[in-house]
């Protein structure tokens, strides 16, 4: 590659778009992704708000503005090891891990059919499992399966390889090292969930019924867990009654010391999952504050007028397991109404804040709260929510940006 060439780091939503922005001006991008497929965090969401439209209709129609764009270059699986250089002329060394299956791969799920070892499923946060042959999601890209060897019970069996009648799976494939030279590098690195096991006073990992918000996605989601089906995961139970927890972690000096923007809406959007799917459920929305800026303040608005769906201003102090249902007993305070509430449900959601994925990068420079600044230096940028928390819409549009900058960079240089 060329120094007439923007590397982008991230395949999630805020990468993608970059990639595809720049590409389709002429210019080439490499676009690197971590995981085996692009998506990041969207293709985990059951559906966006406040259209409550699902992701994947966005997603597929990025990935056919990728597929057949010569300019735009794809690693999954693959890490950057080291950057160095300067603004127009980079060095850059990739790290691609192997798939063990190549490109010949046609997704007849035969390897799976064959394969004796299960591993915990992290699309569904460990809700499931997937054989060690696995095919990442419905509507991964590339769609082509992968081989998690760590999980192969013994690594000398190849039955995977065996029921494959194309001769799609190597198992003799060794990590890749790749150098090439660009002029630009953005960073769309993404998020992470707030590890909810770290605020032992809500329960989770201890109260068998406390579950995050991204856990409600996929339980949410058609190709989920459940089918889509809102159950508690002790005993797979519809659930009549959920609390949502808001701020679990986030405005905490303790924890995230930030707001992390969207999980007011995202709550409000799974309480309308749990409304549709279940017609006499009850939902209790605890928050410290409302926050559904401009054009959402109307979603906020009509998931208000669901009788069925209190809104409690209070922050919650401890989530207890009840003994007598298997559910969970909140101890909270009520700001309005006066003193400490308890309330019963089966089921409690932690609207857990987010994370930055990176936090240290010799090239990078970070603000206080650890996300990377947009202009680390002239050539290197940051977009979505590497940058900032922020929603779908928002980290698009910021992407769109961040592809101007970095051609920006190509043209100076």
């Amino acid at each position: 590659m060329s120094v007439e060439t923007i590397l982008v780091v991230g395949g999630g939503i805020s990468g993608i778009t970059t990639a595809v922005e720049a590409a389709e001006v002429g210019y080439n991008t490499v676009l690197v992704e971590k995981n085996p497929y692009l998506g990041g965090r969207v293709a985990q969401l059951n559906k966006y708000f406040p259209k409550l439209c699902p992701p994947y209709c966005g997603l597929e129609m990025n990935f056919r503005r990728i597929k057949p764009n010569p300019k735009i270059t794809v690693y999954t699986m693959t890490e950057v090891e080291s950057v160095s250089g300067q603004e127009g002329n980079y060095s850059v060394r990739l790290k691609v891990n192997p798939r063990y299956v190549n490109e010949k791969c046609t997704a007849c799920n035969a390897c799976a059919e064959a394969c004796p070892s299960e591993r915990p499923n992290e699309y569904n946060f460990g809700m499931d499992s997937t054989k060690a042959a696995y095919l990442p999601h419905v509507l991964s890209y590339p769609m082509r399966y992968v081989i998690d060897r760590d999980a192969c019970k013994d690594k000398s069996c190849d039955k995977c390889a065996k029921a494959c009648k194309y001769n799609a799976i190597d198992l003799n494939m060794k990590p890749q090292t790749i150098k090439m030279k660009v002029g630009s590098i953005v960073y769309a690195t993404g998020w992470n969930p707030y590890d909810a096991t770290r605020m032992e006073n809500l329960g989770y990992g201890r109260v068998k019924n406390v579950i995050t918000n991204m856990m409600l996605e996929r339980l949410a989601a058609p190709n989920g867990p459940t089918g889509g089906k809102i159950v508690r995961p002790s005993d797979k139970k519809e659930v009549k009654k959920v609390v949502f927890v808001q701020c679990a972690g986030s405005r905490d000096q303790n924890h995230l010391n930030y707001c992390s923007a969207i999980c007011c809406m995202a709550s409000l959007k799974q309480a309308t999952y749990v409304r549709e799917r279940i017609p006499d459920s009850k939902v209790v929305v605890a928050y410290i504050d409302l926050r559904a800026p401009g054009k959402y303040e109307e979603f906020l608005n009509k998931v208000q007028s669901d009788a069925n769906i209190s809104m409690v201003k209070g922050k919650v102090a401890k989530i207890e397991e009840d003994p007598s249902t298997g559910g969970v007993i909140l101890e909270f305070e009520d700001v309005e109404g006066g003193g400490k509430r308890h309330e019963r449900a089966d089921m409690a959601v932690l609207a857990t804040g987010m994370e930055p994925s990176v936090k240290t990068h010799s090239m990078l420079s970070f603000e206080e709260n650890g996300f990377i600044n947009g202009g680390s230096s002239a050539g290197i940028y940051s977009t979505g929510v590497a940058k900032r928390p922020s929603d779908v819409t928002t980290s698009i549009q910021d992407a769109t940006g961040m592809a101007l900058k970095s051609i920006q960079s190509l043209v100076r240089s």
